[in-house]
C-alpha cells in the first residue's frame, strides 16, 4: 500500500527547547490516522510541519512522495485540507459568502457549498453572519470549508473539540464517509473515545516522542489483562484470570447455571495511555 505521508527522524527546536523529537512514522493512503496525545504534547506543532506552515528542524517529511516543501505551491493546494484551530473566516460576511470566497480562490464550483453545508449540518443557518455564531458552529463552519474542494489528504486538529455530541456524531459519519469515497485523514484529537471510532491507526504522541502506534483492537489485546468479569445470579461479582483453576470454578457456574452476566476486561485507548506513559489526557 502506498504511503502518502511520511516522516524520518522528524524533530523541532524552539529557542534550544526541543517540542518535537526525532518522530518517524508514516500514514498509509486511504486510512484514518490517529495522533494521539493531551494538551501540549505537539500535535499541532506537527501537523504544521507536515502541512508546510513550518519548517522542521531536523528529519524528512514527505507527502505525496515529494518534499513537504512542494506544498507551498499553488498547484498543491488542491490535494489536501487542513483545519486547525485558526479559523481565518471574514466575521462580517455569512457563512454561505465564507464559502464563495473559497470557491473563488480554488477554482471550486459554488455548487459544492451546499455538499460542505450538509457534511456539517448548517444548511438552515447559511444566511447567518460568522460573527453571530458560536464557538462550535464557527468550527463546523471552518471544517465545511476544508472539505469544500473533497481533497485527497485531510489534516484535522481537533475537530470535534467544541462540538455537543449530536453535531461531533454528525461529523465523525461525514469523515468516515469521506474517508470511504478516498480521503486520508490525519486526526490529532485527545479524545479517545472518537479515535477509537474512527481510526485505522493511532500513535500515542507524549512530550514530542511517539510511545506507541498501531492498531486500536491490536493494542487493545497487546494490553489487556485476559481477566474476565464475571456477575452471578446472586449478585456476587467476581474476576477471574485465565488460570486451570479459575476455568474450573466458571465451568461449575455454567453447569448450575448461576451466571448472570459475563465479560471480558477490555481497557479503552486512555487506559492504554496512561499505562504506556503514566499520564493523562487533560
Amino acid at each position: 500500500m502506498n504511503h502518502i505521508i511520511e516522516v524520518q527522524n522528524v524533530s523541532k527546536t524552539f529557542q534550544q527547547h526541543t517540542v518535537i523529537d526525532k518522530l518517524s512514522f508514516h500514514v498509509k493512503q486511504g486510512e484514518i490516522f490517529g495522533f494521539l496525545g493531551p494538551s501540549g504534547s505537539g500535535k499541532t506543532t506537527t501537523i504544521k510541519m507536515l502541512t508546510a506552515q513550518l519548517a522542521n528542524s531536523k528529519g524528512h517529511i514527505q507527502l505525496f512522495n515529494e518534499d513537504v516543501s512542494e506544498l507551498k505551491k499553488s498547484k498543491k493546494r488542491g490535494q489536501f485540507g487542513v483545519l486547525t484551530d485558526n479559523s481565518g473566516l471574514y466575521k462580517n460576511l455569512t457563512i454561505e459568502e465564507n464559502l464563495q470566497l473559497y470557491c473563488g480562490l480554488y477554482d471550486i464550483n459554488k455548487s459544492e457549498i451546499d455538499y460542505a453545508l450538509s457534511f456539517v449540518n448548517l444548511t438552515e443557518h447559511r444566511k447567518k453572519k460568522v460573527k453571530e455564531l458560536s464557538k462550535g458552529m464557527t468550527q463546523r463552519v471552518t471544517l465545511a470549508r476544508t472539505i469544500l474542494h473533497k481533497p485527497k489528504l485531510l489534516f484535522l486538529d481537533e475537530p470535534t473539540s467544541a462540538l455537543d455530541p449530536v453535531n461531533a456524531k454528525h461529523i465523525h459519519d461525514g469523515l468516515l464517509a469521506l474517508n470511504q469515497a478516498g480521503t486520508t485523514i490525519f486526526l490529532t484529537t485527545h479524545n479517545m473515545q472518537e479515535a477509537n471510532d474512527l481510526c485505522d491507526r493511532v500513535a500515542f504522541l507524549n512530550q514530542g516522542k511517539i510511545q506507541l502506534l498501531g492498531e486500536p483492537e491490536q493494542l487493545k489485546r497487546k494490553y489487556s489483562d485476559q481477566t474476565i468479569h464475571v456477575t452471578l445470579l446472586n449478585g456476587e461479582s467476581h474476576i477471574l484470570k485465565q488460570t486451570a483453576a479459575d476455568g474450573q470454578q466458571l465451568a461449575q457456574w455454567f453447569a448450575t447455571q448461576q451466571i448472570d452476566k459475563i465479560a471480558h476486561h477490555e481497557l479503552s485507548l486512555g487506559d492504554i495511555f496512561r499505562t504506556v506513559t503514566g499520564g493523562n489526557l487533560l
